[in-house]
């Protein structure tokens, strides 16, 4: 919103009125020229009337705040339609209306809309953000990340800032045993802890087991890209002294310094965002979007592997409400080998019956459950488009400069976990029911699975032929 004001009238001065608490959210963001905490209605009446303002937003939208614009008489007002009563309903009784199912930013373009203000993109980037903070001086850092395949990939990005944040400082990865072959092959790792939450570290008693064994490693800094009470609890409990996490961490109250947590961000720029207390710039750099670098094929691979363009298809997932329909992937793959790919079908091997279906629908080649992380890396070397579900591989392609092409039903965009980088794309159906979780649903809430029945063959092809030629431009 800070941005479309800045967008339209590039000279305005731009003035936050905000809570005490909040003010560091705002500091440095390019939109804002100043920020001023609310300390009670008269020092906002005086502030207001000595500064001369030309136009008062309010995005608060209480009493307190219409009494403050109105006594304030300021030339030029819009309000924020807060819709506080359908909230209350929806929270107490579950009703749904309208208004709910429109982002709190749309409404808040709402208000600018009255002053003829358009929309700017609304999409947050880490360099909305301001560095504040200082490293002092720490030289043991404990990352903790237990969380999938795809938020694994995307804290690589945190690791190789806080390398460049931190120089000289040894970094440690607290991560599952499935996910930690991601971090013993990346350059900015020095070493690598197993959390063993189903084995000796699990259970009431696991915590606090897990806590002393990194005690005794006396880390000075822990930085915690995973938003569960657990990880902020064992950080506490190894003492480790300065502990980085997200504000909407369920353990916030036990890091010492809580970063604001957006979902209008991508992940990988909101894990860049933790480096700020230690004085980082959070903006991506050039190249910010490529950090795998995939080895060279193995042996076996590379036998198995055709000569020619190869498309990398994925039609896995845990989630079955991620999943689009088996027999539509077949056919692209059909359609995939008329534009002279082979299609390549990877995947797990919780996934080995629907890749061999799809195979012998399609005669694309299956390698689905037959491949390791490494070789799923090494891979993404050879392949000219990568199409996905929303899931792991799809990281891991974006992450190797792969141009993606994500089919996206459950979840959305929106959510920060979208294919990162330039070249990519993302097939979605525009419906009021998405997103209907983080992470996806064994079944569709609403019974009818239209986020993935609407997406047809034609769209993904499209979107695939639309990849190749930007590759080929590139």
């Amino acid at each position: 919103m800070y941005k479309s004001l800045k967008a339209h009238w590039p000279d305005c001065r731009v003035t936050v009125l905000v809570k005490p608490q909040f003010a560091a959210a705002l500091k440095g963001h390019p939109g804002v020229d100043e920020v001023v905490p609310f300390t009670g209605i008269s020092d906002a009446l005086r502030l207001i009337k000595a500064q001369g303002f030309t136009h008062l937003l309010d995005l608060h939208g209480n009493l307190r705040s219409f009494l403050i614009r109105t006594l304030a008489r300021v030339p030029n007002t819009a309000t924020y339609r807060k819709n506080a009563l359908a909230r209350r309903l929806f929270v107490a009784m579950r009703v749904s209306t309208p208004g709910l199912q429109r982002h709190t930013v749309d409404r808040y373009h709402e208000a600018l809309a009255a002053w003829g203000v358009p929309r700017a993109p609304s999409v947050i980037s880490s360099a909305d953000y301001g560095a504040a903070g200082s490293p002092r001086g720490a030289r043991k850092v404990l990352v903790m990340q237990s969380a999938f395949l795809g938020d694994s990939l995307l804290t690589l990005p945190l690791l190789r800032r806080l390398k460049e944040v931190l120089p000289g400082a040894s970094v440690t990865v607290l991560t599952l045993a499935k996910t930690a072959d991601i971090f013993k092959g990346a350059a900015w790792v020095d070493e690598v802890l197993i959390d063993d939450k189903r084995g000796v570290h699990g259970g009431l008693s696991g915590p606090w087991a897990i806590a002393a064994e990194l005690k005794a490693r006396a880390f000075d800094l822990a930085v915690i890209p995973h938003r569960s009470f657990r990880s902020a609890l064992i950080a506490k409990l190894a003492a480790i002294p300065r502990r980085i996490g997200f504000d909407s961490s369920a353990g916030s109250f036990l890091l010492t310094d809580a970063v604001p947590f957006s979902w209008l961000m991508h992940d990988l720029e909101r894990n860049l965002s933790l480096t700020l207390p230690l004085g980082a710039g959070a903006a991506p750099s050039s190249g910010e979007s490529r950090y795998v670098a995939p080895p060279a094929l193995s042996a076996k691979l590379a036998a198995l592997l055709p000569a020619g363009p190869l498309a990398g298809v994925h039609p896995g997932s845990a989630w079955a409400t991620k999943r689009w329909l088996p027999e539509r992937f077949a056919e692209l793959c059909v359609r995939l080998k008329a534009d002279g790919l082979t299609p390549v079908l990877v995947g797990g091997p919780d996934d080995k019956a629907l890749g061999a279906s799809i195979a012998r629908e399609s005669g694309a080649l299956d390698l689905v459950g037959k491949t390791d992380l490494e070789d799923l890396k090494s891979l993404m070397g050879r392949l000219s488009v990568f199409v996905t579900n929303d899931s792991g591989p799809m990281h891991l392609a974006a992450a190797a400069g792969v141009p993606v092409v994500a089919i996206f039903g459950a979840t959305t965009r929106e959510l920060g976990f979208f294919p990162y980088g330039p070249g990519h794309r993302v097939v979605e159906a525009d419906l009021s029911c998405r997103p209907c979780g983080l992470h996806g649903a064994r079944e569709c809430p609403e019974g009818h699975f239209l986020c993935m029945r609407l997406l047809t063959v034609d769209r993904v092809h499209a979107a695939c032929r639309d990849a190749l030629k930007l590759e080929t431009a590139a």
